[in-house]
């Protein structure tokens, strides 16, 4: 059997980035920021359970401007993870299947993402 230095599967290094891989890349990365998220939630939920001086300390954590921008980074995964989830349930009833439709959806996706957490975090909503 003849070796040569070729790999052989295509690697990354082959492709360019598409909009729909990129998408579905960050669905996955989303979905585990909101796991994350979601412990923080307990925590908080804990702390208010566990009375005023635990609450205030962890008031405290999330009025940082790190926790600011933790909960506002949480927020963004929220929707984005929300709105693509939308998207993919568009998919199985087999609309937006065709390569226009799949753009523009994932383009809606990351705007309205974008669009909501603004709003929220602007005190639109």
């Amino acid at each position: 059997m003849a070796t040569d230095n070729r790999p052989l599967s295509p690697h990354l290094q082959v492709y360019r980035p598409q909009l729909t891989s990129v998408l579905s890349i960050s669905h996955r990365l989303t979905g585990i920021v909101l796991s994350v998220g979601s412990a923080v939630v307990v925590i908080w939920l804990l702390a208010l359970a566990g009375g005023a001086e635990s609450y205030d300390r962890m008031i405290a954590v999330l009025s940082h401007p790190v926790g600011l921008l933790g909960m506002a980074i949480w927020s963004f995964c929220l929707f984005y993870h929300l709105l693509n989830g939308i998207r993919h349930l568009f998919w199985d009833a087999g609309w937006l299947l065709d390569l226009r439709g799949a753009y523009a959806s994932g383009w809606a996706v990351v705007i309205l993402s974008v669009v909501l957490t603004v709003a929220i975090w602007g005190g639109l909503l």
